[in-house]
C-alpha cells in the first residue's frame, strides 16, 4: 500500500546527535545527512514550507515525540554531501547535479510531556501511524492530520 502524503510529517533524530533542545537553541537548521532515497524524495519533492513536523527522538529512553518543527523553506542541496570532513560526505555527488537534498526545519515548540512510543501504540486513533509499524525505518515519514493533532494534544497536557 503506498504511503499517503498529507502535509504533516514525523522526523526521527537521535537526541545525542541533534535534539529538539538543539533546534530550540538554533531556531532553524538544515535537516542534513539523510542518505535514503525515499526520504530524500519526500524532503525534496513533497515537503512544503510551513508544513508541520513531529520531532521524534530515537535511540534513547524513552523513544517518542518531544517537539514540533515546521518546514522553513524549499529543499536545497544537502551541504554535507560536498564536505570531505563530514561523515555524510558523498564523493560521487556532483555539485552540478546533487544527489542529496534537504529542507531547513524551524523550531515551533517543545512538548510539555514527551509522547512516548508506548503511549502512541496504546492511543486510539494512532493504530496506523507509520512510526510504530514493523520494518518502517524511514527517518522522515508522513503522518495524517488526525495523528498529528492527537500527538500534539497528548504532549500539551
Amino acid at each position: 500500500m503506498p504511503i499517503e502524503i498529507t502535509g504533516y510529517w514525523l522526523a526521527k533524530t537521535e537526541p545525542e546527535v541533534y535534539s529538539i533542545d538543539d533546534l530550540a537553541r538554533d531556531g532553524e537548521t538544515e535537516w542534513d545527512g539523510v542518505r535514503n532515497y525515499q526520504v530524500r524524495n519526500f524532503m525534496r519533492d513533497r515537503m512544503k514550507p510551513g508544513e508541520q513536523i513531529l520531532i521524534y527522538h530515537s535511540n534513547t529512553k524513552p523513544l517518542g515525540v518531544y517537539g514540533i518543527a515546521e518546514v522553513a523553506g524549499p529543499a536545497h542541496p544537502d551541504s554535507t554531501q560536498f564536505d570531505a570532513k563530514s561523515k555524510y560526505y558523498d564523493e560521487g555527488s556532483d555539485p552540478d547535479d546533487p544527489r542529496w537534498w534537504c529542507p531547513d526545519f524551524r523550531y515551533v515548540e517543545t512538548l510539555q510531556t514527551p509522547v512516548t512510543r508506548d503511549s502512541i501504540k496504546e492511543t486510539p486513533g494512532l493504530e496506523n501511524i507509520n512510526v510504530t509499524k514493523r520494518g518502517m525505518r524511514l527517518s522522515v515519514m508522513p503522518v495524517t492530520k488526525k495523528e498529528f493533532d492527537i500527538i500534539c494534544k497528548l504532549g500539551r497536557r
